[in-house]
């Protein structure tokens, strides 16, 4: 006898700790976005899945049935290897910019689609548009256009791309089952897989600044994605990277694209330049371009050095209608009118600087949204003059506020003067790759 099938029936069996199949998940994702499973039914199935986890076939069945909840995007025709790269985000984290170009430059095809952040500091996309000019909203053939024109692409998420998943996390970030391994997993690599890309690296971070604070928490999960992303029919792995300080020395988005043309440009900072070069070379393995990872980081050392992977990312600001003058000459992107230092209060060395606090106070500034849909102030965010391991001088400035916000301004400076701890002796300084998962 055929019964027909209900959420009510699935949140029970998932409640007790029963597997779903295929068909079950396909159908409770589809009449979701369809709007024939409410919210409360929902809520209470993620809330089931939360407690009981899922199944690798489960997040598998997941993951494509979200994936085929709207379009994806269509790269066939486009020779060559399409790459891709996710972070689970961190503070200073401007690695896309620099390694988009450098793909491009490598010869690979890089259509990245990215997003907004509500928090700390701005999304790439923020980032991004904080050169003048710049447009990320493109349409579909847009992205395909561009990609078979020049190569490299940085555009928004549109809203054709995953429906489910948009739906799934604004209501796993309001019932508190967002930390989840296998909803994490469905919301990554079905954005991932709409894409298009053939190879994907994870930069999974770990530590103050991360979504994942713990290294085994980090390794568990970029483990699962490398696994789910597979069986899905893709060439994936993840990086383990350290975020227990921010990357670089700047936290905002027209201060971070500053950091990024330095990279480019072949200077710029060693932690920034170090992880960029070891996600690029994870992803000219995935496509076969070099036979090992140490041939292939100095590949991108050439790149950078030379100026291949700057005049790239000339093309791309160019192609997307933004001003080149701007990242020929960094003063002419947006800067605050005030400026405020922040004094270290005793001598002695860095011995520890808490990247989550510099993230907050950055977003404090303006440079990231306290609630959805506000604005960003492009030029707001922090300058760091000192990191872990460099010795002081009482007095001598440790940060500089860019401050869009001025009202959010003591609060800034609070967390700035309790994120650095400053101690007598030097701190040994720990690696910023921490883990592989192929």
């Amino acid at each position: 006898m055929f019964l027909p099938m209900r959420a009510v029936d699935l949140i029970e069996r998932k409640r007790d700790g029963g597997e779903l199949s295929p068909e079950e998940i396909r159908w409770l994702i589809s009449q979701y976005v369809a709007g024939q499973v409410p919210d409360y039914q929902m809520a209470a199935f993620l809330m089931a899945v939360y407690f009981q986890g899922m199944t690798e076939a489960e997040t598998v069945a997941l993951t494509q049935a979200m994936l085929e909840s709207g379009d994806w995007i269509d790269l066939s025709e486009i020779p060559g290897t399409k790459v891709d790269k996710h972070s689970t985000g961190g503070v200073g984290d401007t690695v896309t910019l620099i390694l988009v170009p450098l793909m491009g430059a490598a010869g690979l095809v890089m259509a990245k689609l990215s997003g907004r952040a509500l928090g700390h500091t701005g999304g790439t996309i923020d980032k991004f548009e904080s050169i003048p000019g710049v447009r990320t909203e493109l349409s579909l053939p847009e992205v395909i256009r561009q990609a078979k024109e020049i190569g490299v692409v940085i555009a928004d998420h549109t809203a054709e791309l995953v429906p489910a998943d948009r739906l799934l996390y604004g209501l796993r970030d309001v019932t508190g089952t967002v930390p989840s391994l296998p909803l994490i997993a469905g919301s990554i690599l079905s954005k991932k897989l709409a894409g298009g890309a053939d190879a994907i690296v994870l930069d999974v971070k770990c530590g103050d600044g991360a979504f994942m604070r713990t290294q085994e928490d980090a390794q568990a999960l970029g483990e699962t994605l490398v696994r789910v992303g597979n069986q899905l029919g893709k060439r994936f792995s993840a990086l383990i990277t350290a975020m227990d300080q921010p990357l670089g020395y700047m936290a905002g988005n027209a201060l971070e694209v500053r950091q990024a043309i330095q990279v480019l440009q072949g200077e710029g900072p060693h932690d920034l330049r170090e992880v960029t070069l070891a996600l690029g070379a994870e992803l000219l393995l995935l496509a076969g371009e070099e036979p090992d990872a140490g041939k292939a980081e100095e590949k991108l050392v050439r790149l950078l050095d030379s100026g291949a992977a700057w005049e790239v990312f000339r093309a791309l600001v160019r192609a997307q209608g933004g001003e080149v003058g701007a990242i020929e000459d960094p003063s002419r992107l947006p800067q605050t009118r005030e400026v405020v230092e922040i004094p270290a209060l005793a001598p002695g060395y860095v011995q520890r600087l808490e990247a989550r606090k510099v993230g907050l106070a950055a977003g404090l500034l303006g440079a990231g949204r306290e609630v959805k849909g506000q604005g960003v102030d492009p030029a707001a965010g922090v300058e760091l003059l000192a990191k872990v391991g460099d010795q002081v001088e009482q007095g001598q400035p440790l940060a500089r506020l860019h401050v869009g916000r001025a009202e959010r301004l003591p609060e800034a400076k609070r967390l700035i003067e309790t994120a650095y701890t400053i101690g007598e002796t030097p701190p040994q300084p720990g690696p910023l790759i921490l883990g592989r998962v192929r």
